[in-house]
Order: C-alpha cells, then structure tokens, then sequence
C-alpha cells in the first residue's frame, strides 16, 4: 500500500526519533522502538558492526555512543515512498553522524520501530572522487618535463613497500583482497595486496577445472564495476580469474603478485606490524598500521590425518589441490566428503569415465540451483529484480537489515517450497541412500552458510549421477588407509587410486596462527559464525559474524573475505573504519567482540 498517511506517519516516527537524538533523550528514543525490536548498525553509530536487540539494547548503545557519533537528520529518502504490507511499513532512511552520512532500511509495526539498520556510506571530508568529485584525468595546457599518468603510476608503484610504508597491507589477494583494495584506493588509503600466486585471479583458475560460480551474476557483482549485461549466468572459474584480474588493473591496485607473508608481528609501542614478505625471492619488510587477513573462507585447509596415510600407494589430495579429472580416466577414485566441492569433483571425474565413490560422512543439505535462484534469490538478484528497479546496492541493503536473529524465520518458509517444489528429486535422493538435512531448524542453505559455513551443496547435476548409481554412494567414517584402499569403520573397503579430501577448511585465524602466533589467533577467537548454537556454530548468542569486518581483540587487526557478494558489501565497512583511523577520526567502538571459541 502506498499512500501519505503512510509517508505522514512513517515521517512522524522519524521527526520524533530526530527530536529525541538531538535532545540527548535516551528515553525517549527507547520508547519509539517495539518490545520484540532490531537496531543493526554497520560502523556508523557502535564504530562496529553490531545488532542490538529491544529497548534496553538500543538505550545502551546510545548511552555508550550518543555523545561521540550523534546520529541526526533521519530523514525518508530522497524518491522513495514508504510502503506498508501485513502491518508493516517499510521505508529507505537517510542520515547523518557527526562524521558520516549514511542510509537504510526501517521497518515500523503499530508505529513503532521493529528493525532498523543504519549503514555508514562515506566519511565527512573524506569522500571518495567519484561522481561529480571524479578526477579530470587530462591537464590541459602546457608544462615542460611533465609526467604522463603511466610514469606516475609507475613511481607510485615502486616507492609503496620501499621508499614509503603502506598504511594496510591485505594478505591474500583473492575476491576479497580485491574488493578491499579497490576501496581503500578510491578513498587514498596507501594499501598494498599481497598474494602468493602469479596473477590475480589465479586463485580461481588453479581449482579443479569443473568449478564455476554457483551463485548467480546478480549476486556476484564487485564494486564500482559491474558484470556486463551478457556475462553468463553462472561464471566458469577461468573467466572469474580473469575478470579478477582486469579489475586489479583498471582500479589500479597496488597488488603484488608472487609475494608470500613470512612472519608478521605486532610492536604495542610504535602501534604497527612487522610484516616480512618474500617478493619474488626478495625479501622485503613492510611496516603498515592495519593488517587484513584476507585469506578467505576456503583459505586454510582441513586435513584429516588417518592411519596407513603414509603407506598409501595411491594419491591422496585435498580438494583445494584437485587440478580435475583428466589424468584419472579408468581409474579408481574415493571422493570423503559430500558438499560443494565433493559434487563437483565427482561430476567431473564421472565425465571423464573415472570409477568414482562418494564418501558421505555427515548429513548435507541440497538444493537445486534452479529452485534456490527463483525462490531464495529471485526477488534481489536477478533480471526480473533488476527491471522491477531493485539495484545491487537496495538488494545488499535488504538482505543487510533483516537481524541475524530472525532471518532463519524468513528463510524456512522458501525452503519449505522448495522441498515441496522438488519433492521427488528429493525422493530419489533419499532412496538412493543419501542423508540429506534442511539446517538444524529447516532454515536451509543461507542459514547453514552464515552459522558455519559448509555442509550444503547447490545442485547443478552431480545429485542426479547419485539418484542414477552412476556415482557411487558410501556412508560412514575413514577408519585407515591401506596400501590400496580406504576402509571405513565399518570394515567396508573402497580400492582406490586417488583419494581426494573433500573435507573443508578451518577457522580463518587458522592463518593469523600460522603468520602471527598461536597467541594472537586465541586473542582473536574463532571467525565466522554467529553463535547460533546450531551444528558446527556454538553459543553463546553473537548477533553478527565473529570477528568479520570489524575490530578484533587483537589492535590493527582485522579479517575480510566470504563469497563475493560480502566481499562486495562489506569490504565498504571496512574500509571506512580504516581510512577513519587513517585520518585520527575518534573511533569509538562499541561491542567489541568478546571471545568465546578459540578455533
């Protein structure tokens, strides 16, 4: 429903909100928000990226913030009209802080706030030279021995890292390190990438050669520059590493290839990190002030050690070093594991007539990648959302301001549909044998990524070869190897000539152990995960990722990465809160992260 006594409502709640902001009167603005209320504020109120939750929350985020970050001026946005539907209003937000402005998303029952998110998107003073403050580029005129723009690109390059120190350093140059880098460089923060390989984008291409984007185009978008209007659907890993690769070079970030972090401390005295990177042989010591683990969800991998692993004549790989199916035609391959990527390496190795057995160790869930795109993502992303007016950035934003707290509650019902939609490929599966699971609480696939991170599979073809027998079924624990086989607990042997671990990855502090010390990546804490205390996700109760993009316990430290629709929404965040450090903005936080789970 659209109509002014809407938008006079609606503008009645944000005058008294404004009134009540302006006048310091914390009461009163506790009073506008609903019993069962949300505040989520990405960086521009906490300095952090924290939810609090009903009145009492609001009231202690604003007394501990008020004063410093004096959120004002909400006003509804400029051409957006609220709109109500069930009893609920929703209306896009502008605001104000005393360094920032900022928009979002306010929803309203019975005229009263039921969530609200407040999302800084640039720094006073600060902003980025985009738009109308874009770059002349050309000088016009004449003037003797001037440098053309390559020249001085080229003397910023080689004075960064030697000559001059990088306020951040990014470690790992992935999706992640990318987005990031491309937003610090927009807002002048000198920041170099590091990262092992020999381009950008070689993350991507040194995958086993089945491996695409399962997630769709409009989901996948990074910042600044858009997919093309005829980029498929689904991008096939090669053609990600090359975009990866073009964008490093069209936004110009200082991105060192071949380049592999040593060590890395932190000295409390000087306030800046010890980096020592080897450059191509070279070593170099870099001396930044932020240091940005972005060595990704799929960074650190988890490999089991079972008996007899020694003794085995055969091959043993983790699926991140699987290169494909080609040399294993005719041969005998043992896929452990049941997820993503254990579908798509047995899919692969299937068409290239290897004698293939999946391992299925736990319960996955599954869902058809058709399904998921018209049901779970077709409202936001997609060409329909896209004509109907819905932007990547409005499409971030609504997916953004529904609490952690009660997404799973919008999610059931989508994957209550499509469970009844595919009730009979769900069928074969099961008579098939496969253990499937639908999230501890039948939320489904976003909600089981969030909490931890693994344990789904977007099906795209490898389901069928299961229902078929064309890809063998086992289920069971790895007990030990044998010279020529893996045997499960059971005593069932699988021979084997290849056996790939399709078993995950760890914790990303796993890497600030491994760069840092043991010491740090405890002070840290595990990252990712929001305490649902679900499977695999333990209370207590976080209301935000653990320790993703924003500070940590540890000082200048910080941690980046998720799929590429995070790595686009939130590397914004983040670097907002760094160049604000960079400048000696007061940042002060509110809810730092506590620690409750080492790893």
């Amino acid at each position: 429903m659209l109509d002014s006594t809407v938008t006079t409502r609606t503008q009645t709640v944000l005058d008294s909100l404004n009134a009540a902001l302006a006048a310091g009167d914390i009461g009163a603005v506790k009073d506008l928000f609903a019993a069962d209320s949300y505040w989520r504020d990405l960086v521009a109120v906490t300095w952090n990226l924290k939810t609090v939750e009903g009145p009492e929350g609001v009231a202690d985020m604003l007394t501990a913030q008020l004063e410093h970050t004096q959120p004002s001026n909400f006003e509804i946005q400029a051409g957006e009209m609220p709109a109500e539907e069930g009893g609920v209003t929703t209306a896009w937000v502008t605001f104000e802080t005393k360094t920032g402005r900022g928009w979002g998303l306010m929803r309203l029952k019975d005229d009263r706030i039921w969530t609200l998110l407040t999302a800084l998107q640039e720094l006073k003073g600060h902003e980025e030279n985009r738009g109308k403050r874009r770059p002349m580029g050309a000088e016009h005129g004449a003037q003797k021995n001037r440098s053309s723009w390559l020249e001085r690109k080229q003397a910023d390059e080689a004075s960064l890292g030697y000559d001059t120190q990088p306020y951040t350093v990014i470690v790992g140059g992935g999706q992640g390190g990318i987005a990031l880098g491309a937003r610090l460089k927009q807002l002048g923060v000198p920041t170099i990438v590091l990262d092992k390989h020999d381009r950008p984008g070689d993350q991507w291409r040194s995958r086993y050669k089945s491996l695409c984007l399962h997630d769709p185009i409009w989901y996948d978008h990074l910042p600044y520059i858009k997919f093309p209007d005829n980029w498929p659907v689904f991008t096939p890993k090669d053609k990600v590493g090359d975009w990866l690769e073009m964008y490093t070079k069209v936004m110009e970030i200082n991105y060192w290839t071949r380049s592999e972090v040593e060590k890395a401390t932190y000295d409390e005295a000087s306030g800046k990190w010890k980096v020592e990177v080897n450059r191509d042989g070279e070593k170099v010591v870099l001396e930044p002030t932020q240091l940005v683990m972005a060595t990704g969800m799929s960074g650190k991998p988890n490999i089991p050690n079972f008996p007899g692993m020694d003794s085995f004549k055969g091959t043993i790989q983790h699926s991140s070093q699987h290169k494909g199916p080609d040399e294993w035609t005719g041969k005998k391959v043992v896929v452990v594991g049941s997820n993503n990527s254990a579908h798509d390496i047995c899919a692969a190795l299937w068409e290239a007539d290897a004698d293939v057995t999946m391992v299925q160790r736990s319960s996955t869930h599954i869902v058809r990648s058709d399904s998921l795109m018209e049901i779970g993502l077709g409202a936001l992303y997609s060409e329909e959302a896209v004509a109907s007016g819905m932007t990547t950035e409005k499409a971030d934003m609504v997916f953004a301001s529904l609490p952690y707290k009660i997404m799973h509650e919008f999610q059931i019902p989508l994957y209550d549909q499509m469970r009844e939609r595919d009730a009979e490929f769900y069928a074969g599966l099961e008579k098939a044998g496969f253990d499937l699971d639908w999230g501890d609480d039948g939320s489904g696939l976003f909600m089981k990524y969030l909490r931890r991170g693994s344990g789904y599979y977007i099906d795209v073809g490898a389901s069928q070869l299961i229902i078929d027998g064309e890809v063998k079924l086992v289920k069971g624990q790895v007990d030990h190897f044998e010279e020529d086989a893996v045997v499960l607990a059971d005593g069932t042997r699988l021979e084997a000539d290849l056996v790939v671990m399709a078993t995950g990855f760890g914790s990303m502090n796993g890497w600030a152990a491994d760069l840092i010390s043991q010491g740090v990546a405890d002070k840290v804490g595990k990252v990712w995960g929001l305490g649902s205390d679900t499977t695999k996700d333990p209370g207590p109760w976080e209301g935000e990722q653990r320790n993703m993009w924003k500070p940590t316990q540890q000082e200048h430290l910080w941690f980046h990465g998720g799929n590429l629709h995070q790595s686009r929404h939130y590397s914004l965040y983040l670097a907002l809160q760094l160049k604000a450090r960079m400048e000696g903005l007061e940042t002060p936080v509110y809810g730092l992260q506590e620690v409750h789970h080492l790893s």
